[in-house]
């Protein structure tokens, strides 16, 4: 069984936001689009993952449980959708450490899609959370496919994500408004 909570901080004063404790990276991300998405701002869904199921047991009827599964194929990218009139594609990734982000952790595959979609003229971009310091940068393809090329560089530094990226502020409606670094980022003069 798959669930998706959505746990939300109630606060008897509404001025007073104490954040959504225990909700992960995805949830927030996920319920910022549902904002956009109603509030007709955006259209971008988080996209599923390609798994052959090998093995299922049945217990009960409405108790169907997968025990076996495999990736049929490599995921893209964690999100994708259209803003302004342009396609919009970028992975999420969160890390515990106060250091680095290891470049490891972003796949090839997911690089080279963030590659296509520059070049047919999307935006591209990683979101990259440092749950330490509860920060969560914007970074441009273009900036993680050139570290990534560069076999020197094994991280991203935190320091260095501070400088080449934006940092997205956490809210109310929506949680995590990563829509308006987008409009700085991409859509300067507009």
């Amino acid at each position: 069984m798959v669930g998706y909570p959505t746990k939300k901080t109630v606060h008897s004063n509404p001025n007073v936001y104490i954040g959504n404790r225990g909700m992960s990276f995805e949830d927030e991300i996920n319920e910022s689009n549902e904002y956009y998405i109603a509030h007709e701002k955006a259209l971008i869904h988080k996209k599923p993952t390609p798994i052959q199921i090998v093995k299922v047991n049945y217990p009960s009827r409405n108790k169907a449980k997968i025990v076996e599964a495999y990736f049929r194929t490599p995921s893209t990218t964690d999100y994708n959708g259209i803003y302004k009139g342009r396609p919009i594609d970028f992975e999420a990734k969160q890390i515990q450490s106060k250091v680095s982000f290891p470049l490891q952790f972003i796949h090839a595959h997911q690089v080279e899609h963030l590659r296509r979609v520059l070049k047919h003229g999307g935006i591209g971009f990683v979101l990259l959370r440092f749950t330490a310091y509860q920060e969560t940068y914007l970074i441009d393809a273009k900036d993680v496919i050139e570290k990534y090329d560069d076999p020197k560089t094994k991280s991203l530094t935190y320091e260095w994500v501070k400088e080449a990226g934006y940092q997205v502020k956490d809210g109310y409606q929506p949680r995590l408004n990563y829509l308006d670094v987008v409009d700085k980022v991409y859509f300067k003069g507009e």
